[in-house]
This record gives C-alpha cells, structure tokens and sequence, in this order.
C-alpha cells in the first residue's frame, strides 16, 4: 500500500477545492491519501508518504505565508529523508502563480524529490481587494484536470512508476 500526501492551505476555498478534487480522485485500492491542512501536516506525515501534492494560493506574487510555514518546520527533519520522491504542485493564482511555483520547486529541489508534472496553476483573475477575499469557485473544468492530476499520481504510486 502506497500513501499519497496532499499538503494544502486555502484561505478562500480554491485552493482547498482542488486538493480535494485531486485526493478524490487519487482513491484507489493500491492507496492511502491523507488530506492534511498546511497548519497541522508535520514531518512524520512528509516521512511516512510515498509521493506528494503541495497546493497552496498565490499571495502576494508568493506562495502563502501558512505554506512556507509548514515548510520552514519540517524542511530539516525531512531533509536527505525523502530523496527521490514524486511530487506535483497544485496553485490557485490570482495572476501568473510563477512566483509561487519557483518557490516550491526550490523546496522540492533541496529535498531532491522528483517533479512528476508541470505546476498546474488555476488562475482566478482576481485582482481587486473584494475579489481576492472573495469565497473562490473553481469551475468545472479546472477541477476535472485537478482530479487528472491526482488520478494520475495514484496510477503512478501504485504501479512503481513514481
């Protein structure tokens, strides 16, 4: 059995909607998946995973504050500990989310876990003070390839392929 770790925070509700999207869709026999707020994941839950999803908002050009966070506590527990190790990014952006993205592939590097897929970044264009502390609704489709994406983690755990 293979345990896939979805890392997520979400202030107004997108970024929450696509890590559940892609943990629902990553439910398979072969798989365990632990949907853990970026607040309370610690580095036993980094330690005892097979691959990861780290989906966090875009804030200010960056990833969000309570993301960083949860790296800068458990970036040394688990450093030299995780090697090899895929993982995916998941961004709810109010602009590019670029930023946001070479953060978190930073991180992933000095862990040298192994990036399985390009960021799939959700933009929301929100842009305006009431439209970034809006409640987000992420459509349809962006959840469709949010599921495609954690669909496609699991086959790869549970196959050995990742």
């Amino acid at each position: 059995m293979k345990t896939l770790l979805i890392v997520y925070h979400s202030a107004t509700g997108g970024t929450r909607q696509m890590a559940e999207a892609a943990a629902q869709a990553a439910i398979d026999p072969e798989i365990t998946v632990h949907l853990r707020q970026a607040a309370e994941a610690c580095a036993g839950d980094l330690l005892g995973a097979d691959g990861y999803f780290f989906a966090t908002p875009e804030n200010l050009a960056a990833m969000a504050g309570v993301m960083k966070d949860f790296f800068d506590r458990t970036y040394y527990p688990a450093l030299e500990r995780l090697n090899g190790r895929p993982y995916a990014t998941l961004i709810c952006a109010g602009s590019d989310g670029q930023n946001a993205t070479r953060q978190l592939a930073r991180i992933a590097t000095g862990w040298r876990l192994r990036e399985i897929a390009q960021p799939l970044i959700v933009c929301t264009h929100a842009q305006t003070p009431e439209t970034i502390l809006a409640p987000k609704i992420i459509s349809a489709r962006d959840l469709d390839r949010c599921a495609e994406f954690g669909a496609t983690m699991a086959a790869g755990l549970a196959t050995g392929i990742f």
